[in-house]
């Protein structure tokens, strides 16, 4: 059960090592882009092209979509980053239903935990699998693995990572169910205990909003924790006082003791675009002026000017 590429790299690996997969749960097509056209999550792409089989409920509550899961008579189910379960589907298989999450859980139970770690500024992270019960991200742990971050890494570059670790880590559990299945091993789970662990709600668009009087290193770490996507952004007030709004993707911190007023900008007009804070500057190196692409700064540098009174704010 998945939706995104996140979840691809599981069932690739499930599909490789010979696992028989009865079934594919993912989400309903959706309409997507300018023309609305109905698109479908990247799960099903897989899915349709191994010729597995394809389940894409709109409610999962509803009898004739836990008929259908029933009739395929799994012995286990697997979730990677799909929606919240029923109990009567994730209690259905007699061998029960396994999550894998993107953190070392206890910490970062919520939807965005890959975001949020970078956001907090933390050093490493993990995956971790679970068996699931009521309470979301909770279920006693089977196995989990530690990822290190780098001080330069983006949420893009976690997800990959995390990604690819993952895939591995859930295979390793499925190993170990099939052995515990086949009286030939046992599991040993741990419990979880929240010791005021940080969580990861979802990303909303506040979230995403940049308050320059902020430490320099808490506004890099919110540019790398939300990078590519959404996309953390502010506002740019050009020398006749119009605003616009620009995403920033990755910037680089520069410690400085020659600091103007909080969101003044400054700028070479070719190389660079520097932003004050309240403890430094902020080198903006990659960016999206709204109603633009995406590029660096010294391609927006060619067509955009900035003058003495430019701020953002």
């Amino acid at each position: 059960m998945g939706t995104p590429d996140f979840a691809v790299a599981s069932l690739d690996l499930l599909v490789k090592n010979k696992f028989n997969i009865v079934g594919v749960v993912t989400a309903p097509d959706k309409p997507a882009g300018r023309g609305q056209q109905l698109s479908q999550s990247a799960v099903k792409i897989y899915a349709l092209k191994h010729q597995l089989n394809l389940l894409q409920p709109d409610n999962l509550k509803a009898d004739d979509f836990i008929a259908e899961l029933a009739a395929l008579e799994a012995d286990l189910q697997l979730v990677v980053a799909f929606r919240m379960l029923p109990e009567k589907v994730w209690n259905m298989p007699p061998e029960g239903t396994y999550n894998l999450h993107a953190s070392l859980l206890p910490k970062y139970r919520g939807a965005a935990p890959i975001n949020w770690a970078i956001i907090n500024g933390e050093t490493e992270s993990g995956v971790t699998t679970f068996k699931l019960k009521h309470q979301i991200d909770t279920g006693n742990i089977l196995f989990n693995e530690k990822v290190q971050i780098k001080d330069t890494d983006t949420a893009g570059d976690l997800h990959a990572s995390l990604m690819e670790t993952g895939a591995k880590l859930l295979l390793k559990t499925v190993f170990a169910i099939e052995a515990k299945h086949s009286g030939t091993g046992r599991l040993k789970f741990v419990t979880q205990v929240d010791d005021g662990a940080p969580h990861a709600p979802k990303i909303f668009k506040e979230t995403c909003a940049i308050n320059w009087r902020m430490p320099t290193s808490v506004i890099y770490n919110q540019i790398r924790g939300l990078s590519p996507y959404p996309a953390a952004f502010t506002q740019i007030k050009n020398e006749e006082g119009s605003l616009k709004s620009i995403k920033i993707f990755y910037a680089e911190m520069l410690p400085s003791a020659d600091i103007n007023s909080i969101g003044a900008v400054i700028s070479d007009n070719k190389t660079y675009l520097d932003v004050c804070c309240i403890d430094g500057k902020l080198r903006l190196l990659d960016i999206q002026l709204e109603g633009k692409k995406r590029m660096p700064v010294v391609e927006f540098l060619k067509g955009y000017k900035v003058g003495d009174k430019m701020q953002i704010i």
